[in-house]
């Protein structure tokens, strides 16, 4: 199967380089011709005897036919049609076979890419994502994320990475799922064609996948405004198997889906296996930690709870939607709320930002003009375990969360707090709130209006006069 297909708006800098690599060149065997395939498998019944003593000349032979090779696909290169990213590997009009003066932009299978010659020593990151056993250059990552971009911005286009679970699907093994959730194996959907349908058990791989409410609708809307990334923590075969339930036309993310197998730090993900400018690029991720080094680029999406043991992996002591035969709203759920927010930061971006004539590494900026709902307002968290005054008050989530959508936070009343924070409508801090008709609002309050981008009622976040069970998400599901 090709690694990428023709696209006349996504040739992208990774989707070129995999049509190129994979219509030019074979990933197991650095010659494509049929004599050469036939004489590849004649060479490999000869003994290992044989095969050690002629090594050297083997390889004296792979680099001349790699050099005149090289210059077929450069000639091919130049003749095609349209922008072609990856036509890039070659930019000059003629090819130096001279390995002396090459500076090695990037290696496949262990062989400079340009020149042919064997690399004893490879650097650089592996996108083997996009081809098995590429490897790329810092100097050529950063050219090719030039060209991308000036690319993808004459279409109106920026970057946007999606994480899979909780955040597009919630996945579980068939074994974890609970009695009262065995009615979903006769409910599954048919996997002959998947964009009919939401719930899918593969048994192959002992494991029963359901698909966000909205998530067709927002993949298809957020390509308009996007180039896409799949990256998740799971294994490859994994991101690949979701890969084709979420896109199985290979419209949407093609050669670009990124699995744990591919990043570069363990437990960790980065924009360094990303061919796209770190300055254009917006992350939807229901894990903040994940992205250590990008918090600025990441909207943090709520989680997707579907089954029962998502509930029990985050220690939700509750009923999952599955349980309770029940989903997100298609038109109000998380998918649909970031789909406005995404649309608001393309908006400014192009429209706004960029018509002022900008740097165009303002993407943050754009992030952060949507995330000022609570510019103006002051906010007061009471002593209670649930707010911010019983540990550090500036590392308190929900002290972050506020300032993060422009609020002000404090510990200590004066004239100028306009919000109460609290669980207990019995506290000192709330009884003065309700006496200077300051709004006594619950903690979920600010968590709604984070996970939905949208200032939310006061009055639909009141605080009870007793105090609250011990995890708002369960109350939540509960009183669904």
């Amino acid at each position: 199967m090709s690694l990428a297909t023709d696209s006349p708006v996504n040739s992208s800098s990774s989707d070129d380089l995999a049509a190129f690599l994979d219509a030019e060149l074979d990933s197991n065997s650095l010659g494509s011709s049929p004599e050469k395939e036939a004489e590849d498998k004649d060479e490999d019944e000869e003994s290992i005897d044989e095969e050690a003593e002629n090594e050297e000349a083997r390889d004296d032979k792979d680099l001349e036919r790699i050099k005149r090779r090289k210059t077929q696909i450069v000639e091919t290169i130049q003749e095609r049609p349209g922008p072609t990213s990856l036509g890039n590997l070659e930019e000059k009009t003629e090819v130096s076979l001279g390995t002396d003066n090459c500076p090695h932009p990037g290696s496949l299978g262990g062989m400079c890419y340009r020149c042919g010659k064997r690399l004893e020593e490879e650097s650089g990151v592996t996108f083997s994502y996009i081809c098995k056993g590429l490897r790329l250059g810092n100097d050529e990552i950063d050219r090719l994320r030039n060209t991308d971009m000036k690319h993808l911005l004459r279409h109106r286009k920026l970057y946007l990475i999606l994480d899979l679970d909780h955040t597009l699907l919630n996945s579980t093994l068939l074994l974890h799922l609970t009695p009262e959730e065995d009615y979903l194996k006769s409910q599954a959907d048919s996997l002959q064609d998947v964009s009919k349908g939401s719930l899918f058990m593969l048994a192959f791989m002992n494991m029963m996948t359901k698909l966000r409410p909205f998530v067709h609708t927002f993949l298809k809307e957020a390509s308009e405004m996007f180039e896409m990334y799949i990256y998740t923590m799971g294994d490859r075969p994994y991101a690949l198997e979701m890969a084709k339930l979420l896109d199985p036309s290979r419209e949407y993310f093609n050669a670009r889906v990124i699995s744990r197998d591919d990043g570069t730090q363990r437990h960790q993900k980065g924009l360094d296996v990303v061919l796209g400018q770190e300055s254009a690029v917006l992350i939807l991720d229901d894990t903040e930690n994940a992205w250590t080094k990008h918090r600025d680029n990441l909207i943090l999406m709520e989680r997707y709870h579907f089954f029962a043991s998502s509930c029990r992996q985050f220690g939700y002591h509750c009923q999952s939607l599955s349980q309770l035969r029940s989903d997100e709203s298609e038109l109000e759920g998380a998918l649909a709320s970031v789909l406005k927010v995404l649309k608001r930061i393309h908006n400014i971006f192009f429209d706004v930002h960029l018509s002022s004539s900008a740097v165009v590494d303002e993407i943050r900026y754009c992030l952060f003009r949507c995330l000022t709902l609570f510019t103006g307002n002051h906010f007061v968290g009471t002593c209670e375990r649930s707010c911010w005054q019983r540990c550090e008050a500036d590392t308190h989530y929900l002290w972050k969360m506020a300032e993060q959508l422009g609020a002000t936070c404090s510990i200590e009343l004066d004239p100028s707090v306009t919000h109460v924070v609290s669980t207990d409508a019995r506290t000192e801090k709330s009884r003065w709130a309700a006496k200077e008709a300051k709004f006594l609002v619950d903690p979920r309050w600010i968590e709604t209006a984070n996970f939905l981008w949208q200032r939310q009622p006061e009055e639909n976040f009141p605080v009870q006069q007793t105090k609250p069970e011990e995890n708002f998400h369960a109350k939540q599901m509960k009183d669904q």
